[in-house]
């Protein structure tokens, strides 16, 4: 038991001492400064943002997306960090920054995870939820872990994704095969680390137990739901081929009709074609 438990704080060190993700230093160095400053202001992360070309056009293509619901009408950093706000601007800049070390990390990784934040965020709306777009940037977050542990550990990532397929099992139980967590508790950690709010670090933690889940049980519930709507429908690569069971805690919690699931795969359908759409001209 000892043993153990100095493994998970030994991983923990490791991952809390990470200050950027290495595949794109620059950017994210910086970066991890303003997510690390509780402080920070909405006019310093509109500064910041403005003096980087290639964060500020991610960060406008994404606003534009379907997932902010504002196609076409954001044309300044300024407007979308005035409309968003400041827990989900620190959100979009750090996912719209490890969407494409997603895609380098894992294939197909990327489009799963703006799969969720599509579907987070439809379903966020349907249930009347007063923040919609921060459990969309919870959906893209969601599995932030699976990249840190890619990069970190890639010898031994890739002995847990070749688990995961031999042995027909999620990516998740065959991390902990290998690793003394798996990516939620890791990107749980970082995302603590660098301030997030406790909400988001919940949903983090768990989104594959959502039933453990107090701060934000239903928010929570519904990026789980949202993961396993995404991973039913094959819409990118989460690390393995496994549907697993939707929580049925969660289920009753957010009392989704069969005719309220129809139109949530619907609108899901057409949204992340569309968002999906702005990622594949890069």
């Amino acid at each position: 038991m000892k043993a153990c438990m100095m493994e998970v704080k030994l991983l923990r060190d490791k991952i809390e001492h990470i200050h950027t993700l290495p595949t794109i230093p620059g950017v994210l160095k910086r970066l991890s400064g303003i997510i690390d400053n509780p402080g920070v202001s909405l006019n310093e992360i509109s500064h910041f943002v403005s003096n980087d070309p290639a964060l500020a056009s991610k960060v406008l293509k994404m606003v534009n997306s379907a997932i902010y619901g504002f196609p076409g009408r954001i044309s300044s950093i300024s407007h979308a960090v005035m409309l968003l706000g400041l827990n989900v601007v620190k959100g979009l800049l750090l996912g719209v920054s490890v969407l494409e070390v997603m895609q380098q990390a894992m294939l197909g990784l990327r489009e799963h995870s703006i799969g969720c934040a599509v579907a987070a965020k439809v379903i966020a709306e349907k249930k009347g939820i007063k923040e919609p777009d921060e459990i969309s940037v919870a959906g893209l977050l969601h599995d932030i872990g699976k990249v840190i542990l890619i990069l970190e550990f890639p010898r031994e990532y890739q002995k847990a994704l070749g688990d995961a397929a031999e042995k027909g099992i999620s990516i998740a139980e065959a991390e902990v095969l290998t690793f003394p967590e798996s990516h939620a508790r890791v990107g749980s950690w970082l995302a603590e680390k660098w301030h997030f709010p406790k909400s988001l670090v919940e949903i983090i933690e768990n989104h594959h137990k959502p039933e453990n889940s107090r701060i934000v049980p239903v928010e929570t519930a519904i990026v789980h739901v949202s993961d396993v709507l995404i991973r039913a429908r094959g819409i990118g690569f989460p690390g393995d081929s496994f549907v697993y069971p939707v929580s049925q805690s969660a289920f009753e919690k957010l009392a989704l009709s069969e005719s309220d699931l129809r139109e949530i795969l619907k609108i899901i359908e057409h949204s992340i074609e569309s968002t999906q759409e702005i990622y594949s001209e890069e």
